[in-house]
């Protein structure tokens, strides 16, 4: 008998692509199989993103490209467009269902009623070489650009048991690098009961650095002000935690910081960055930065150049300003003109790409170790991008690399040892 196949799409944010891998990884449990290029599906799922309106724009698409290849399948639609255009998405043709945030992990419950569907979490992570393990949904902090809490809903944790079962079940499985997600993971509080005392993240890191097999492990995301001592002093001590992470600034400026209700300043950005560079040399940063915010003058702007210079990003993802209707920002006076927001993107996207060249720099000439992603390409363990010249080389696997040059975006080496 032949077996059915699913399509699943994620937009959006890294928690996405975890979810994504979760409704795979139930779907292949049940006896599915994942429809090749040019198979019909009978079941397909999206899990949508609406950070943005070009995000909604691209959500929308993606339903209706698999109705058009899969007409005869059951299209459902999940994630966090879903909250605020449940009536919409299920007018296009071919959506079976809606399924909201807060039902997500029932989907196939609801999409497959008769069947004894597996728990919703990961055992892989398909065509990744690294692991997403989401630890955190919703957010509390309500930024004044940001549509997420209102979609997401409030900070929600995992319990700590949960999580390092199924870092241990990925280990199992063959991964040897781990990333800690979540939509805000600084609000991890480990989900306690009645009595309990909250895990802070740095116990969370902690505990799951301690299992066996984890080669690396990764925080994805975390604000300036959620990077305490204690969080420090585990990436520090534990020889597995990588030496950098991604924290978010935003904004270089203070004014404009104190607009987008960011609970921090650029001095405890700074100061988050000045420890971990105390503690641990090697250490590199990357972050999220919004050019034009509402009222962003041309002082602000350069604010945001001068920080980036001091701190010398590995990678800045940079957003131009999209107005999110349903925000504070949408309904604040001084949005830029286009050409103005073009402008400032180019000028910031150049400076990072320099800072960048600038950082790799200083490795031309020296040995690193590099888990192959494909197969002549992968990262050091403070996330240096290193293309690896010569044979091909199985993906997954630890080499060292003599690195010969730095080039436009990357480092180029040879295997000096497998």
């Amino acid at each position: 008998m032949e077996k059915k196949r699913f399509k699943i799409h994620a937009l959006g944010c890294r928690t996405n692509q975890y979810e994504a891998q979760a409704f795979r990884d139930q779907l292949l449990s049940l006896g599915y199989e994942e429809a090749k290029e040019g198979q019909e599906a009978d079941i397909c799922i999206v899990n949508t993103c609406t950070v943005t309106k070009s995000a909604d724009e691209r959500s929308r698409h993606q339903v209706r490209s698999l109705y058009r290849e899969n007409p005869s399948s059951k299209i459902f639609v999940t994630g966090c467009m879903t909250e605020k255009q449940a009536p919409a998405l299920l007018g296009i043709s071919g959506v079976a269902g809606v399924v909201k945030n807060k039902d997500k992990e029932n989907l196939l419950k609801i999409a497959l009623p008769d069947q004894e569907v597996p728990e919703f979490k990961i055992e892989r992570f398909e065509s990744h070489t690294r692991a997403f393990v989401k630890v955190q949904d919703g957010c509390n902090s309500f930024c004044s650009y940001c549509i997420i809490p209102y979609v997401r809903g409030r900070s929600r944790s995992r319990r700590l048991d949960a999580i390092l079962d199924e870092v241990k079940g990925l280990v199992k499985n063959g991964y040897h690098e781990i990333v800690l997600t979540g939509i805000n993971i600084g609000d991890f509080d480990g989900a306690p009961l009645e009595g309990e005392k909250p895990v802070r993240l740095s116990e969370l890191t902690l505990a799951v650095s301690k299992i066996s097999g984890v080669r690396r492990l990764r925080i994805s995301s975390i604000d300036p002000d959620e990077v305490d001592d204690e969080l420090i002093e585990v990436i520090k001590n534990a020889p597995n935690c990588a030496p950098s992470m991604h924290i978010v600034l935003q904004s270089g400026s203070n004014t404009v910081l104190k607009r987008m209700r960011r609970k921090y300043t650029v001095q405890q950005f700074f100061d988050s960055v000045d420890r971990l560079k105390q503690a641990m040399p090697d250490f590199t940063f990357t972050t999220d930065i919004i050019v034009g915010f509402p009222g962003e003058t041309e002082e602000e702007f350069e604010e945001t150049l001068d920080v980036m210079k001091r701190v010398g990003f590995l990678k800045v993802h940079m957003f131009p300003y999209s107005k999110r209707e349903g925000t504070l920002a949408a309904r604040m006076l001084g949005h830029l003109d286009p050409k103005e927001l073009s402008r400032r993107k180019e000028i910031l996207l150049q400076r990072a790409e320099t800072l960048a060249a600038s950082q790799r720099d200083s490795y031309v000439g020296k040995v690193v170790e590099v888990l192959v992603e494909s197969f002549n390409h992968g990262h050091t363990n403070n996330f240096i991008p290193v293309q690896i010249e010569g044979a091909l080389l199985e993906k997954n696997q630890f080499v060292q690399v003599q690195i010969v040059e730095n080039q436009k975006e990357a480092l180029t080496g040879v295997v000096v040892s497998i």
